[in-house]
């Protein structure tokens, strides 16, 4: 099954905002499985033609939930720097950024619901991969690819080097967290962990050879 895209509307009303809200409240509270849209309407005050009016189906509302974060998170559009004048401090600062975001209790909520039903609920993984994964994905293959044009890096496979840094940056810290409820890593091993990955990262791709 094709995983659907997020439902676009710009700019977001504040109401589909609440619906948003109160949905992935009820996801992480309750599971994906035991949600239905007429709870979501009922938590976000709306009536059940008003939802399904903003998204088509369960797999959307989360998809857009998702992809909003995403859409929100240190690699959206226009925030990755094409030409820095510290390629290692750039990297740093961005992969502190994305793994802040990865770590963030509500991020890891979210993974943790598609990853727990996605084998009931081949949608709800599928809208999960897409909007998250590899949203994530396709934005650091192009900014790697403008930096390898541009001779900050070696990278003529973007989407391999792209992979590679994620992988790099999630390290064991994420799925640490991820299998460990309450776990809220420090600064400080965030930054260690980044700046680990980082340093590999630049070993295998910094500059022309």
């Amino acid at each position: 099954m094709q995983a659907p895209g997020p439902t676009t509307e710009a700019p977001p009303s504040r109401k589909r905002q609440q619906m948003l809200r109160a949905a992935a409240d009820l996801f992480i509270e309750q599971g994906y499985g035991a949600v239905s849209m007429d709870a979501v309407a009922r938590s976000a005050g709306v009536s059940k033609a008003t939802l399904y009016a903003h998204f088509a189906s369960k797999d959307a509302l989360f998809a857009t939930i998702v992809g909003e974060a995403c859409r929100a998170s240190p690699v959206a559009e226009g925030v990755l720097p094409d030409a820095p004048a510290d390629l290692d401090a750039a990297l740093r600062a961005v992969g502190g950024g994305v793994l802040r975001f990865l770590l963030h209790p509500r991020t890891i909520a979210i993974a943790r619901v598609a990853i727990a039903e996605s084998a009931r609920f081949p949608e709800l993984g599928a809208a999960f991969l897409t909007s998250g994964p590899m949203a994530f994905q396709t934005r650091f293959t192009a900014w790697i690819a403008r930096l390898h044009q541009a001779g900050h890096l070696h990278a003529p496979d973007a989407a391999v080097a792209a992979q590679h840094l994620g992988a790099l940056l999630r390290g064991s810290l994420h799925l640490e967290t991820m299998l460990t409820p309450g776990l809220e890593p420090d600064d400080a091993r965030i930054d260690d962990a980044v700046a680990a990955a980082v340093a590999a990262f630049l070993r295998a791709y910094g500059g022309r050879q």
